[in-house]
Parts: structure tokens; sequence; C-alpha cells
């Protein structure tokens, strides 16, 4: 039996609902880890997307700007784990409304 690939719109469905669920945990959530995954949430919708635009133009440009993109948000998560440890030991809590006071 011949089995076919999903279509675009499949792949950009899954992107957007990714994209949405990462967009929530940002606005939602007060813990900064958490705050961090939903980020890279949306990094990765991004990624799909730039992954199936890609296969659909038969080009891959798109493909190694996703290898690009998943480069710069591993930067992103060890920079960003580091500020959170760090402010943990200065501030003793993760939650984003209680570190924007960074004054004692």
């Amino acid at each position: 039996m011949l089995e076919t690939a999903p279509s675009t719109d499949a792949y950009l469905m899954l992107s957007g609902t990714l994209f949405a669920v990462g967009l929530i945990g940002v606005v939602i959530r007060r813990n900064m880890i958490t705050v961090l995954m939903a980020i890279e949430l949306m990094l990765n919708a991004v990624n799909i997307n730039l992954v199936a635009f890609s296969h659909r133009l038969g080009s891959l440009e798109g493909q190694v700007f996703t290898i690009f993109v998943i480069t710069v948000a591993a930067g992103e998560a060890a920079v960003g784990l580091a500020i959170i440890i760090q402010l943990y030991r200065l501030k003793s809590t993760i939650n984003v409304d209680e570190a924007r006071m960074l004054n004692g």
C-alpha cells in the first residue's frame, strides 16, 4: 500500500497549535523555567513552519535556516537557565512577578 506524506496544511495546523500553546504558556505562567520552555516550544513551531514550506517549495534554505535556529535556541536555553539559576541564588525564587523587583 502506498503511503502519502501529510499535506502542508497538516504541518501548519500542528505548528499553529504548538505556537498557541507556547504563547499561552508565556502569558499565563509565572514560573521562569516554564516560560523558557514555552518560548522553546514557540521556536519549534516556527521550525516546523520553515521545514514545511521548504519542502513544499522544493528548496533547502528553510531547512538550513532551521538548523541555525535550533543552534541559537540551544544557546538561548543555556544562557536563560544560567540567568535563572543566578536569579534563584540571589532572590530564592523563580517567580516572574517576584523577580521583577531586583532591588534588595
